[in-house]
């Protein structure tokens, strides 16, 4: 990794801040993307716009994935790449929610080696770099050290619980949700909440970022297999994502209906 790569994501997560403060509560035009994918507004437009100056113009050698840009295949023979989401939680964007997130990383050889993600509206810089360890602004950070699965607080959407999901019943834990996916993982890495459960495919714009934030503070991330995920993959797309300390990892895993062995 370039030993500026991360502040270079800093300084473009601040100034994609001050792009989405300038639309947030501020009726921001709305599109809704095709096939279900959601809503985008003119805000996450124009982050992805500054980003992709500021970022690109800084490393033109590197990919770029991104939520809001057309994909490339050009991306998968960079050594690195820039993983982006412009604005993760769009629809918390548009209801005044200041739960969302701009998720910026670089990606090398399928492993994240330095994240930024950014929560403008509450000014909370969450900060990774492989080997350098997690913090938010400033302050380093550490999974929470939970290792009973009962009783655990849980961030994962409803249909998550569902008796389908689980070879079993279903774990007695507290359930919670925020709306960005990104966001989701840095509370993993903070100690706020034990494991983080998404059984949908996530898309690698989604999780890049927030994944090693885990890892650096200590915690687990995988597929919801129990498998590794790589980044910047063809399909830009995992089988899921889970999160969470060492021992509660090893007990969620085998829980699942998907495991494997």
């Amino acid at each position: 990794m370039n030993k500026d790569d991360l502040d270079l994501l800093v300084s473009a997560a601040r100034a994609a801040g001050q792009v989405a403060m300038r639309h947030w509560k501020n009726d921001p035009k709305v599109w809704h993307k095709p096939d279900d994918q959601g809503p985008v507004t003119e805000a996450d437009y124009e982050v992805d716009a500054l980003l992709k100056t500021t970022l690109c113009r800084a490393r033109p050698d590197y990919g770029w994935l991104s939520e809001e840009t057309a994909d490339s295949a050009a991306r998968l023979s960079a050594k690195r790449t820039f993983i982006v989401d412009p604005i993760d939680g769009t629809r918390a964007f548009i209801g005044g929610d200041q739960a969302f997130s701009h998720a910026l990383s670089v990606v090398e050889d399928g492993a994240v080696v330095a994240a930024a993600v950014y929560l403008p509206a509450l000014d909370r810089m969450f900060t990774a770099s492989l080997n350098g360890g997690a913090f938010l602004n400033g302050e380093r950070l550490q999974v929470s050290g939970r290792g009973d699965l009962s009783g655990a607080r849980i961030l994962a959407a409803r249909p998550v619980m569902d008796d389908k999901h689980w070879a079993g019943p279903v774990p007695d834990v507290t359930r919670h949700l925020r709306p960005s996916l990104a966001y989701r993982l840095c509370l993993i890495a903070q100690g706020r909440f034990d494991a983080m459960v998404s059984v949908r495919p996530s898309w690698h714009w989604d999780t890049a970022a927030g994944s090693l934030i885990v890892t650096e503070a200590g915690g687990v991330i995988a597929d919801r297999t129990g498998a590794t995920i790589r980044y910047n993959t063809p399909s830009s797309q995992s089988m899921g994502i889970l999160a969470g300390g060492p021992d509660l990892m090893a007990q969620i895993l085998p829980r699942l209906a998907y495991s494997v062995g």
